[in-house]
């Protein structure tokens, strides 16, 4: 048998882990369940690959983006070892071939949606396999507390019920005390086993910028700190306006987004991988998997929702461990749309029964119908029809979907599929006996290899211009040969569905709780206050402010963000400043006084280090000076 340090150096090529790597494989190689927080760009998918590859059988890695796991499946095949991801745009004969392929050892990697573990044919199937590990990657996802929660993730349970005795290895970059205390009760963990690398960056400096030209102090930041950067914004059209800004400014940039089809986005994220383009500006739809070292700044160019992923987007800069720079841009407008934003992510339980029943009347659904059908949804379509926010009826779906009752999904279908259904002496008869189909069977068959094993991707622009005929030619005969039941054919597909995980109820028998939304709403609003009160601060360590959210108690200033930096100028040791700060405040919690009525009354500090305290506090407007009055900000 050999080593995981052997296994790492034959496919990877290195010669030791990182921190905590092979303490996390030791665990799994123990069986032992295991939850591994490690920073974003930590290496946490050599966690289960290596011990997988080490024990006999296969490994059932969970993951919750469809892109991030045909990237994970590519990479690892690149190294000769046999994956294949099993994602919600496979039908379910596709599902079916793929899973038997995995019961006699066809692979040893089985990339999979947490959807389709809810489907009973992945279920009976799964239960055939010889599983060694259950790996559940972005594992914050199945907590009601995370700030990614999807209801889906609960559905990990049933591989649990199967395989009681399997080791699971839970992964995540960003976790509060309350989310790893769900992860591991809702993966039910045998005991608790938490293996944690500190979320310290020692090479990244936090900067924090309120400005009402955001524009021009982006322009000026890029111009002074070279190097590949990521630059996020709120919505599809500011990615478009600040991309278009930027190449008007000479800074080569692009623009992500996931209402860019699958090829448009896949050819934006290489070039800028390769560095063909310097920026990337974004919606959070960019980032999950993305493994690019030389990242040498991440910009916010508006007040993220949450520290967990305001934290997890500035980690992508400086995993060559260079020094790198998160930069938060903000003015009075961005808090006000947060606020707003919080409220329309709640909306009132009248509200959601109604878009519920005004779902079954758009779609045409009867009461006790609709469960597991797909329907084609317009987002734009449906909230100009029935007069509604179409950002309150995303959070409305995302609701119903947190409850069970449907599920909202994009669908990248990005190249049209066929599968040969009979076998080679069938299909030889069936040409003889009709000569029309029979030279567009010839095609298919010179064009491709193994379509009668499994669904082979296919190009009808290709096969027309082969054939000396049009694509639409192609895909009439295609259809036709599918309804003689010769073939499986699955054309391209792009758009959003709405899927019924149980049938349509009337809505007076809808279980939503008003208690549970505003326990909720409460918990967001907390989470919105705590990242307003870390852009609005301006004495204390932006690191030691990010830590403390977390669990991890910083005893030192970071010495490199640009509240260390300021406090850096003033020569006063940190027990000093946090003193005379204290006192200042006590003299002035009741009224206003004058710099020399407060140096009088502090006679315990020498009068320059008070000065110097006051006039630092004044400047990042924690202390307001009016006439020769200083009073404590409001």
């Amino acid at each position: 048998m050999q080593t995981p340090k052997e296994i790492l150096l034959k496919y990877w090529g290195y010669s030791s882990f990182r921190e905590n790597q092979e303490e996390i494989i030791k665990m799994i190689l123990n069986n032992k369940d295991t939850l591994a927080l490690l920073p974003t760009g930590g290496g946490k998918s050599i966690c289960y690959q290596i011990p997988s590859l080490i024990m006999d059988g296969i490994c059932i890695v969970v993951s919750p983006l469809i892109s991030l796991m045909k990237d994970q499946v590519e990479d690892i095949k690149s190294k000769g070892i046999k994956a294949i991801a099993l994602t919600s745009d496979l039908d379910f004969k596709e599902v079916d071939i793929a899973l038997t392929n995995c019961i006699f050892g066809g692979y040893k990697f089985l990339y999979i949606s947490p959807e389709k573990l809810h489907n009973e044919l992945v279920q009976s199937k799964i239960s055939e396999m010889n599983v060694n590990l259950i790996a559940v990657d972005e594992a914050h996802c199945i907590s009601k507390w995370g700030h990614d929660f999807r209801p889906s993730y609960r559905n990990i349970s049933l591989i649990r019920e199967i395989y009681p005795e399997i080791p699971v290895l839970a992964l995540t970059a960003t976790a509060t005390k309350d989310i790893v205390s769900d992860i591991q009760e809702n993966l039910n963990f045998k005991e608790p086993n938490l293996i944690q690398s500190s979320f310290y960056r020692e090479n990244l400096s936090y900067v924090v910028i309120k400005e009402q030209d955001k524009n021009s102090k982006l322009i000026n930041i890029l111009k002074k700190i070279n190097g590949s950067a990521i630059i996020y914004v709120k919505s599809r059209k500011d990615c478009v306006k600040i991309s278009k800004m930027l190449i008007d400014n000479n800074i080569s940039a692009n623009y992500y987004h996931g209402g860019l089809n699958i090829e448009h986005r896949n050819k934006r994220q290489e070039n800028w991988k390769e560095s063909k383009s310097r920026v990337m500006v974004a919606t959070n739809a960019f980032g999950m998997g993305i493994d690019k070292s030389d990242v040498r700044l991440v910009i916010h160019f508006h007040i993220p929702s949450t520290i967990e992923s305001y934290f997890q987007e500035t980690g992508r800069a400086g995993r060559d461990e260079k020094e790198s720079f998160a930069v938060l841009l903000y003015n009075n407008t961005d808090e006000k749309y947060l606020r707003d934003f919080v409220e329309l992510h709640f909306p009132s339980i009248k509200e959601i029964k109604e878009c519920y029943q005004n779902l079954a009347n758009y779609f045409q659904i009867a009461v006790n119908n609709g469960a597991e059908e797909k329907f084609d949804f317009d987002l734009s379509d449906y909230s100009a029809k029935y007069n509604i926010n179409s950002l309150k009826t995303y959070n409305i779906l995302k609701y119903l979907e947190k409850e069970n009752y449907l599920k909202l999904e994009n669908i990248y279908n990005h190249s049209s599929k066929i599968h040969l259904k009979i076998e080679h002496s069938e299909l030889n008869k069936f040409q003889i006996s009709n000569k029309y189909f029979d030279p567009y069977i010839k095609l298919l068959l010179r064009s491709y290899s193994g379509l009668f094993e499994d669904y082979v991707n296919i190009n009808e622009t290709l096969l027309a211009g082969r054939s000396k005929t049009n694509k639409n030619k192609i895909i009439e005969v295609l259809k036709k040969m599918q309804e003689l039941e010769i073939l499986d054919y699955l054309p391209k597909k792009q758009g959003t569905q709405i899927i019924y995980l149980q049938n349509r109820v009337d809505e007076k028998y809808l279980h939503l709780s008003e208690e549970k939304q505003k326990k909720n709403k409460d918990s967001e609003i907390k989470r919105m206050n705590f990242i307003l009160n870390y852009c609005n601060q301006n004495s204390t360590c932006r690191t030691e402010i990010l830590l403390s959210y977390f669990g991890e108690n910083q005893k030192f200033r970071c010495e490199k963000c640009d509240i260390c930096r300021q406090r850096n100028k003033l020569a006063i040791s940190d027990l000093k400043f946090n003193k005379i700060k204290k006192k200042v405040f006590i003299i002035l919690s009741e009224e206003s006084k004058t710099l020399i009525e407060i140096c009088n009354l502090m006679k315990d500090f020498r009068e320059e280090k008070i000065i110097k305290v006051i006039n630092f506090l004044i400047e990042n407007s924690e202390l307001i000076s009016e006439g020769n009055k200083i009073r404590k900000q409001t």
